[in-house]
């Protein structure tokens, strides 16, 4: 009788494991909670669904992330075995190893998460195996985010203090006979149930990351998601797949990244070319669009400028800010295309292309050389020179965690620029409006202070862009240069209309020539991104070549211009009216501008009539832009 009752109803062995994951669930539903109450502006309209539905993808990581704990736990063995100190010490440490990863990693995007906006994935151990930005920053984060570091040693505790509540001895009754064949029994039908649990249920495919659109609104994924899930299901992956949306024919007609110049014969011959990438410059607290803008001499160049009031950034991270502002190469995937596994892909950029025209190039970032992989990246793409604060070579300007302050090294590259044989491109990537937004004593009574602290950090950043701007005119390359300025992303922000998708990628940019060139002053209306600095550069260079982006000049009068970002999965396409968020091959939701309406379940008829444009083209995309990726197809021979 015993024997017939352990096949069919749990054992001590499985209901112990039971409780012990089920603490473990626990853990995560709290670390979740955290997660919400630290980032609510970033969400929309959450209801107790998106927490049962969070719960599920937390038991389908649990039962990923502790498979080799309880395969082994599910082996079977005699009782002396079990109920041994050796057996209980090695399970306890095994449990709480994997336990305290799985809470340290969500502990972490309560933070993180304001400044991206998603789930960290794998390319987060690329980012910490940077050069050595982690161990110059370990200090910062313990200072700013030591609250993080109590709940963890808090949780730790409480999750010790439950597991010691599993911990009792097992007395059930077994021979040597029975132990075996129960246990294999038990080894078998459980292991099956957890593998189940693990694949997300009975799928062809196991769920991922795109399957939380599923279960709650787009915007919302990131609360029903975990971050352990989301790491473990971007390690060693491609992070793309061929698409077959529709035929190469129709494809080609709606999108193709084969590109042809055309000159607008408006600049003169071998104009030079800098291009300022600010850092955090969102549209919330710099440019001409802010309502509160803490940047006055930027706003002062955009005024002289042809300024982009529709402009977008195409990511939320300054690695993939790179690429496509050099290369009009976006990230639609989850890791950051330069720690990709396609970053070593043969690419054009705007450092090749000018190449050929007989321009020298440089890229100016005053960080700790290695940082992010920049320096890497601009030789990979045509770059002749790098300078860093190995370059800058004076530490006393150094602001203990990136690198060189602005206020030093921006003026500096500007002299450094006069030693480039002209024409050139020079490519300066700013620092100083960074976390920790770091601002030196005795400078900070000068600076507009508001809400946040990144307000006066931008307001210090804004300084040393305008000593950059005093140094370089008083060079004699200042009247024959084009200057590009661009936010890298928007900032972290708590604000509600900010953290909307409609919003969250809104970054001034714009072309500054100091000459009065009509053509190159104004603002426009036009929708811009990211990618379109290049092909819009080559057009104002007067090149004439066949080139490879996935962006197009703003010299382009196509209708149906619109804007592509990716983000946990999800593709938003903006147009100049509206935004679609498309995920796991579906269109979901189609909104204004300006109002979060007008949802494709809501307005049918609507989203036939406009939304119908924006998902083809966003298809368009895609497809090739995956399939030219996997075939590393990404330039014209």
């Amino acid at each position: 009788m015993h024997l017939l009752k352990s096949f069919f109803f749990p054992s001590e062995v499985i209901i112990k494991l039971l409780k012990r994951l089920g603490i473990v669930l626990f853990t995560l539903f709290l670390t979740r909670v955290i997660f919400y109450i630290a980032n609510s502006d970033g969400f929309s309209t959450v209801t107790i669904f998106d927490f049962i539905a969070g719960s599920w993808f937390d038991a389908i990581t649990i039962a990923i992330f502790f498979m080799p704990y309880y395969a082994l736990y599910l082996i079977p063995i005699p009782l002396d075995y079990r109920n041994s100190t050796v057996y209980k010490v090695v399970f306890r440490v095994f449990f709480h190893l994997l336990n305290a990863i799985m809470m340290l990693f969500n502990l972490i995007d309560v933070e993180y998460f304001k400044f991206t906006s998603k789930r960290s994935t794998a390319d987060l151990f690329t980012l910490v195996g940077t050069g050595d930005d982690m161990s110059r920053l370990i200090g910062v984060f313990i200072k700013d985010f030591w609250f993080l570091i109590v709940l963890f040693i808090l949780f730790i505790f409480l999750v010790d203090y439950l597991y010691r509540k599993t911990d009792k001895k097992e007395i059930h009754l077994e021979n040597k006979v029975n132990v075996y064949l129960i246990g294999f029994y038990r080894f078998i039908v459980w292991g099956i149930i957890f593998v189940i649990v693990a694949r997300g249920g009975f799928g062809l495919r196991p769920v991922g990351i795109i399957e939380a659109a599923n279960f709650t609104k787009v915007e919302n994924s990131a609360l029903v998601l975990n971050t352990p899930f989301t790491i473990i299901k971007t390690i060693g992956k491609k992070s793309l797949v061929l698409h077959g949306y529709m035929s190469l024919e129709e494809e080609g007609n709606l999108f193709n990244p084969i590109r042809t110049t055309n000159p607008l014969n408006i600049l003169p011959v071998k104009t030079n070319v800098v291009i300022l990438i600010l850092e955090s410059f969102g549209s919330e607290y710099a440019g001409l669009n802010s309502k509160q803008s803490f940047t006055p001499f930027f706003d002062s160049i955009l005024e002289q400028s042809l300024f982009f009031e529709n402009a977008f950034s195409n990511g939320k991270k300054s690695i993939e800010a790179v690429p496509s502002i050099l290369a009009s190469l976006p990230t639609l995937m989850d890791n950051p295309y330069i720690s990709s596994s396609y970053g070593n892909n043969k690419i054009n950029s705007i450092a090749t292309i000018l190449k050929e025209e007989g321009y020298t190039s440089a890229f100016f970032h005053g960080a700790t050389n290695g940082s992010m992989r920049f320096d890497g990246f601009a030789k990979q793409v045509g770059f002749d020179q790098y300078f860093g604060r190995k370059e800058y070579n004076n530490e006393t300007h150094f602001d203990g965690t990136w690198g060189i302050l602005d206020e030093y090294f921006n003026p500096w590259s500007a002299r450094e620029m006069s030693r480039l044989k002209a024409p050139f491109l020079a490519t300066l990537f700013t620092l100083s409006s960074h976390h920790p937004y770091y601002i030196p004593e005795n400078r900070k009574a000068l600076f507009k202070k508001g809400k946040e602290p990144i307000c006066a950090s931008l307001s210090y950043a804004d300084y040393g862009l305008k000593k950059f701007f005093e140094e370089a005119r008083k060079q004699p390359w200042f009247k024959n240069t084009v200057f590009v300025l661009c936010a890298d992303h928007t900032p972290s922000t708590k604000s509600p209309f900010y953290n909307q998708r409609t919003q969250m990628y809104k970054i001034p940019i714009a072309f500054y020539y100091p000459n009065n060139v009509k053509l190159l002053k104004g603002k426009s209306q036009t929708v811009f991104q990211q990618i379109d600095i290049m092909p819009s550069l080559l057009d104002l260079l007067n090149v004439n070549k066949k080139f490879y982006s996935i962006g197009s000049s703003f010299n382009d009068k196509c209708f149906d211009r619109q804007v592509v970002t990716y983000i946990e999965g999800s593709y938003c396409a903006f147009n100049k009216d509206y935004m679609l968020m498309f995920s796991n091959d579906k269109a979901r939701n189609l909104y204004s501008h300006h109002y979060r309406k007008n949802n494709v379940q809501d307005s049918l008829q609507f989203y036939k009539k406009e939304g119908k444009i924006i998902e083809n083209k966003l298809k368009a995309i895609i497809q090739r832009y995956s399939r030219d990726l996997i075939h590393n197809q990404t330039t014209v021979e």
